[in-house]
C-alpha cells in the first residue's frame, strides 16, 4: 500500500479494538476539500524558562536575529499562555492537549524525584490518565508521519513506544525513511534556570548596565549579573535556532515545513518561574508557514498552550479528538482560527506541589485582568524550593530579606500569608503589584472572573482537590505499584494479523523481523506467514506489557 493511500485512511486507536469498551476515536482525516493536498512537515523549536524577552516582542536588551526572522516570516502571537509556571506540568498539558489538572499531571514532578521523605509519595510515578487520552504525536505517527524528539520529554509519564519513532540527542528529520512527512521536536535547555549558575563564569553577551531591573528585585550587582547571564543564554539559544533554520534550508525543506517556536513557561528567574502571574505564564509563540503566507502578521487573541496539540493535528489534515480541551487556532488554508473553533475569552493556569512543597493556586486571565485564587491563603506565597537557591540572586534575595533590607514591593513575595483572592489590571499594573480584589470599582471584574474560575474548576474536573497520595492510590487501583498492561493478543487470517489488548486505553505497537523500530498498530497488518512479528501494548501510566512474538 502506498503512503498516499495509507495517509487517507481513517485512524482508529488501538484501544478501540477492545471488546465492549467504547472510547474516543483517534483523529480522522478531514474531507479532501479542506485537507492539505501534500502533508506538511511540522517542526517544533522549543526553549525552556523564557518569557517573551526577544527583539520581535519589543525587548532590545540582546539581539535575537534568528527568532526575529521567524517573526518577520511568520505569525507572532502576543497573548500566548502556558498552563503552569514550571516545566513538567506545562509539558504534560502541551503533549496531551488537556489541562494538567484534568489529567493528574499537575504536581511538579511525578517522575525522577517526588521527594518521598517529605511527601510520603513513591519516588516516582507515571500519571494514569483517562483511557482515551494519548500523547498526540501517536496520532501523527498513525497517519504516516515520522515523529522525533531531540530530546526532552518530561511529560509526567513514560511514553509508550507508539509516541515517537525516535527520542534521543540524535533524533532528526534526516533519519526518516522514504522522505515521509515529519513532525520533529528540538528542545534547547540553555535558557533553563539552572544555566544561570552553571554558566555564570562564561563571558557575557549582554551588558549588565543595560538590564532593566523590575521593581520586585533590588537593583544590585548580583541581580544585574544574573539577569545579564540569562539574556546571554537567550542569545546563545537564538544562535541555535539559526543553526536549525540553516540546516532546513540546506536540506531544501524550509519551504516545505511549518515551524513553531515557543517556550514552556516564563523566565527561569526568582518570582517568575513557578509563579502563575502573567510573567510566569506568558510565553513567546511564533508560527511560520512553509510558503510564507501571513508573514509579518501579529495576532493578539488568547492562546493556551494546550491549543498546540489540536492545532498541529489540524495542520496535518486530521480532526482533533473531542476529549482534547485545547482548541485549534490555525486553519491550514486561511491561517486563521478554523471556522468550527471558538476564540478563547479566557486562559487558565494552575500551581500545585513544587518539588517538596505543597500549594494550590488557580488563575484565570482575560488578556487584561487576571484573577488568582489561593486555596491555602495561610501559607506564604514564597515556596522554599531548594533547587533555585543555587542561583546567586536568589541567595542574595534571601540574605537581604533576613537583614530587613528589602523594600515593601520587594517583600511582597515573602509575606507570611496571601490573600484568598487577587485581581490585577495588566494595563495599569504590568508587574502585578497592586491587588484590586477589595476595590469596589473592580467588583464587576472580580465577580465575572470568579464565576469563570468556578465554572472551569467544575467542567475540567480539577484533580488538585484530591490529596496527591490519595490520587496515586486511585491511579494504581489501591495497589502499591502501577497496574500492568495486558499482553496483546494476535489473530491471524491468511496473511493478515489483527492485534488487540484487553486493557482499556492501551496503545499497541509492533515490529516486523529484525527491525528495532516500533510501529503504531491501527488495523490488521499484511504479513506473510514466513515473517515473524513482535507486539507490545502499553496504557499511559501502566507498566508496559511483555513483548509477544507473533509466530507464522
Amino acid at each position: 500500500m502506498t503512503f498516499r493511500h495509507r495517509f487517507l485512511l481513517l485512524l482508529v486507536t488501538a484501544a478501540a479494538l477492545v471488546s465492549g469498551w467504547a472510547i474516543e476515536k483517534a483523529p480522522e482525516r478531514r474531507d479532501a476539500g479542506s485537507a492539505p493536498t501534500v502533508p506538511p512537515n511540522i517542526l517544533w523549536i522549543s526553549c525552556e524558562d523564557m518569557s517573551p524577552r526577544l527583539g520581535c516582542y519589543g525587548d532590545t536588551t540582546i539581539p535575537t536575529p534568528n527568532i526575529d526572522r521567524l517573526a518577520r516570516e511568520g505569525i507572532r502571537f502576543t497573548n500566548a499562555f502556558c498552563t503552569a509556571g514550571v516545566c513538567a506540568p506545562s509539558r504534560n498539558a502541551i503533549i496531551t492537549g488537556m489541562y494538567q489538572t484534568s489529567t493528574g499531571g499537575h504536581n511538579m514532578r511525578t517522575q525522577y524525584d517526588t521527594y518521598p521523605a517529605k511527601t510520603g509519595l513513591p519516588k516516582e510515578y507515571s500519571v494514569v490518565m483517562a483511557p482515551e487520552v494519548k500523547a498526540f504525536p501517536e496520532f501523527l505517527r498513525a497517519a504516516g508521519y515520522y515523529a522525533t524528539n531531540n530530546v526532552k520529554t518530561d511529560y509526567q509519564f513514560e511514553a509508550p513506544p507508539t509516541v515517537w519513532d525516535e527520542v534521543s540527542n540524535k533524533a532528526y528529520w534526516k533519519n526518516r525513511p522514504d522522505n515521509r512527512p515529519f513532525f520533529a521536536v528540538f528542545n534547547n535547555t540553555v535558557t533553563h534556570e539552572s544555566q544561570v549558575w552553571q554558566r555564570k563564569d562564561l563571558p557575557l553577551r549582554a551588558d549588565p548596565a543595560r538590564i532593566k531591573v523590575p521593581p520586585y528585585y533590588p537593583d544590585t550587582k548580583t541581580v544585574r549579573q544574573d539577569m545579564a547571564r540569562f539574556y546571554s543564554n537567550i542569545r546563545d539559544m537564538d544562535d541555535w535556532v539559526g543553526d536549525i533554520l540553516k540546516q532546513l534550508e540546506t536540506d531544501g525543506l524550509l519551504d516545505k515545513t511549518i515551524i513553531f517556536f515557543w517556550s514552556d513557561h516564563g523566565d527561569g528567574l526568582p518570582f517568575v518561574k513557578r509563579e502563575i502571574y502573567d510573567r510566569g505564564l506568558r510565553v513567546p509563540l511564533i508560527v511560520r508557514f512553509a510558503d510564507g503566507r501571513f508573514a509579518g502578521t501579529t495576532r493578539d487573541e488568547l492562546i493556551s498552550m494546550i491549543d498546540l496539540a489540536p492545532t498541529v493535528l489540524t495542520l496535518a489534515g486530521l480532526t482533533p479528538p473531542t476529549y482534547m480541551q485545547g482548541r485549534a487556532f490555525l486553519d491550514p488554508q486561511t491561517g486563521r482560527r478554523p471556522a468550527t473553533g471558538q476564540p478563547r475569552r479566557y486562559v487558565f493556569g494552575a500551581r500545585d506541589r513544587l518539588d517538596s512543597e505543597y500549594d494550590r493556586v488557580r488563575t484565570v486571565h482575560d488578556g487584561r485582568y487576571q484573577y488568582v485564587r489561593n486555596f491555602f491563603p495561610d501559607r506564604p506565597l514564597y515556596m522554599d524550593i531548594a533547587f533555585r537557591k543555587q542561583q546567586p540572586m536568589m541567595a542574595e534575595l534571601l540574605q537581604l530579606r533576613d537583614a530587613g533590607k528589602l523594600n515593601p514591593t520587594q517583600m511582597l513575595w515573602f509575606r507570611p500569608n496571601k490573600p484568598a483572592e487577587e485581581l490585577y489590571d495588566l494595563t495599569t499594573d504590568p508587574y502585578e503589584l497592586t491587588n484590586l480584589a477589595e476595590k469596589p470599582a473592580y467588583a464587576g471584574h472580580l465577580k465575572r472572573l470568579r464565576k469563570e474560575m468556578d465554572k472551569w474548576l467544575t467542567e475540567t474536573n480539577d484533580l488538585g482537590k484530591i490529596p496527591e497520595k490519595e490520587l496515586v492510590q486511585q491511579m494504581w487501583q489501591g495497589a502499591d505499584k502501577p497496574p500492568v498492561t495486558a499482553a496483546p493478543q494476535a489473530t491471524r487470517s491468511g496473511d493478515k494479523v489483527a492485534l488487540s489488548c484487553s486493557t482499556p486505553g492501551a496503545s499497541i505497537a509492533y515490529r516486523i523481523g529484525d527491525s528495532k523500530s516500533w510501529q503504531v498498530y491501527t488495523k490488521p497488518i499484511d504479513i506473510p506467514r514466513q515473517q515473524y512479528m513482535t507486539a507490545v501494548a502499553m496504557r499511559i501510566g501502566y507498566t508496559r506489557s511483555p513483548e509477544v512474538p507473533v509466530t507464522p
